[in-house]
């Protein structure tokens, strides 16, 4: 947007409050290039929803941002399901400004005539992707920004199915959020069209949380967890769904249960950040629990140390994490008998284990693009079949279908019942997940998160994956590059024998080459976060529990190679 100073300007009229002018006018005086990184673009929905630092300006998170938004949704539903009452349900965390970013998107929607619950605290994710069923709402909106830093907030949207929104709907709704002008947003509230709704959507949504994670698991009196929100809402939840599944032995982190915008006791409230568990892994050490368990802000990832081999607390990686729940949910229903409509999915830069997996258990495997809306389609899209549990490297997963995205609220209980049991059974968490590698191969992932912030950084993660795509990797780990997968153009090349086919996902910025021996590069930019991410996954085969240690340390050798070979390490 070269032209950012006349949008600036248009922000100078009387339709905005005069706080908003006062700081315009303040930045075109002293500091045209924040006013530029402000102006000159308008927010855009990504994997997450929209997601960016909170201030003034187009490109930024903010009451007139967020009013336009909700206006054009508003818009939208009121052409799509013009001869229903429509219903929104509203959830927000605690970051700063999102109880009063809540109330401002609930005024304009109920502006609109629309019917809106709004949560009168903070509440996670996972409740207000349930609740939108729950309370036959049309669509549901939470107010976060997940694990980003406390400068940030955001605004996921989810349809009639709990899931967020994904193409046409998200397509459909950005055109109408851009057809707008500020001045045509309504914020004059209609109070008789919001209602406050909490303990009645908390209990059916605890009670279901239970339902699916609770597989009456032996050994939970000997059981020790230490758990932690990270300032966070899960704090709302876990505690209470731990308690009525039977777990006596937790302890919370006190220092860290206490919601806070500003994540006072941690770099980054991310628990796929090994620090962000450090003061809930120093806490089992001191008092020999079993398991840690960290979870995000909102509540849809989750972070989990147990110990390993040598009795040490070792946090386990979101792939390894998803891998131990798919075998307990996938052993769990072949007790019970497969009925030959299951599936499990996860995506395209998780660990190929899964499909290995899936093929052990003669069960369906899908893949989506990152992003759980994906995983959350796939189950709109094939109601005659029945998912069984699916995750992402990036510390998430979902347990069965009741919620339709990142549940670390039930994936929690889930990964409990996990290690309670194998406890009971003399093995741990630990054992069980080598056990896998045996079964169906010792698969190793590394990712690499490179931050480019601003405008270059923008640009820098452009030339990037440019690079990365125009000057293709011939071998990597001394293997030879067998597919090229091209997410832009929908194409996988073999490019040792030209063969080419189709891939039947939606278009998007990523480039994965697979080698000979099945080592994956995968490179995509992040679609909350101004990162480009690189993916790596290796693998081989482990004859015996007993040589885990020796092989893990061949893959981890690989892996530097490969670090070594493409300049990231």
């Amino acid at each position: 947007m070269d032209n950012f100073l006349d949008t600036a300007k248009s922000w100078m009229t009387d339709f905005f409050d005069p706080a908003v002018k006062k700081e315009i006018q303040h930045l075109m005086d002293t500091d045209t290039e924040e006013l530029k990184d402000r102006f000159y673009k308008q927010m855009e929905f990504g994997t997450g929803g929209m997601r960016g630092i909170m201030g003034v300006g187009t490109n930024r998170i903010n009451k007139y941002t967020l009013g336009k938004s909700t206006q054009g949704l508003s818009n939208y539903l009121n052409k799509v399901y013009k001869d229903e009452e429509i219903k929104v349900v509203i959830a927000f965390d605690c970051r700063h400004n999102s109880n009063t970013l809540a109330r401002i998107v609930a005024e304009v929607f109920s502006a609109n005539g629309i019917k809106v619950f709004l949560f009168s605290d903070l509440r996670t994710t996972p409740e207000l992707s349930f609740a939108v069923r729950h309370l036959n709402c049309h669509a549901g909106i939470v107010l976060t920004a997940s694990h980003n830093p406390p400068e940030y907030n955001g605004y996921k949207v989810y349809w009639t199915d709990g899931g967020q929104i994904v193409p046409p709907q998200d397509a459909e709704i950005i055109a109408e959020i851009n057809a707008l002008p500020f001045e045509d947003v309504k914020f004059k509230a209609n109070e008789d069209l919001i209602e406050v709704t909490d303990k009645e959507v908390d209990e059916a949504f605890i009670q279901a949380s239970v339902a699916n994670g609770n597989f009456n698991a032996r050994g939970k009196d000997d059981f020790k967890i230490v758990f932690t929100s990270l300032h966070g809402t899960s704090i709302t939840a876990i505690p209470e769904v731990l308690k009525r599944a039977g777990y006596t032995n937790v302890t919370v982190i006190a220092e860290q249960a206490e919601p806070d915008g500003n994540f006072p006791t941690v770099k980054s409230p991310n628990p796929e950040e090994p620090e962000a568990l450090s003061m809930a892994i120093k806490k089992a050490e001191e008092i020999g629990a079993d398991m840690v368990v960290g979870t995000d802000p909102d509540s849809d990832r989750l972070g989990i140390a147990v110990r390993n081999l040598e009795g040490k607390m070792e946090i386990v990686n979101g792939n390894q994490a998803m891998v131990l729940m798919t075998k307990f949910l996938l052993e769990k229903r072949k007790q019970q008998g497969f009925k030959g409509n299951e599936f499990i999915a996860t995506t395209i830069v998780s660990t190929p284990m899964m499909e290995a997996m899936a093929k052990t258990y003669g069960v369906e495997f899908k893949t989506a693009l990152t992003g759980f809306k994906w995983i959350g389609k796939m189950i709109k899209d094939f109601p005659n079949s029945d998912f069984i549990g699916g995750g992402e490297e990036s510390f998430g997963y979902m347990v069965g279908d009741f919620v339709r995205d990142k549940d670390a609220v039930t994936s929690t209980l889930l990964a409990c019942e996990i290690a309670s049991e194998a406890k009971a059974n003399g093995s741990s968490f630990y054992k069980d997940l080598i056990d896998c590698y045996v079964d169906y191969g010792f698969y190793k992932e590394h990712l690499v998160a490179i931050t480019k912030k601003g405008i270059s950084g923008a640009e820098e993660i452009k030339e990037m994956l440019k690079d990365f795509k125009e000057n293709p990797v011939a071998s990597v780990a001394g293997s030879k590059v067998k597919w090229v997968e091209d997410y832009n153009t929908s194409t996988a090349k073999n490019v040792l024998t030209g063969e080419e086919k189709a891939i039947d996902i939606p278009k998007s910025n990523v480039l994965i080459y697979e080698t000979e021996d099945g080592t994956r590069v995968a490179a995509r930019p992040s679609g909350t976060e101004p990162k480009v991410k690189f993916y790596i996954s290796t693998n081989t085969t482990l004859d015996n529990a007993t040589d885990y240690k020796k092989v893990a340390v061949e893959l981890d050798k690989k892996i530097q190679r490969i670090l070594s070979e493409l300049k990231l390490g």
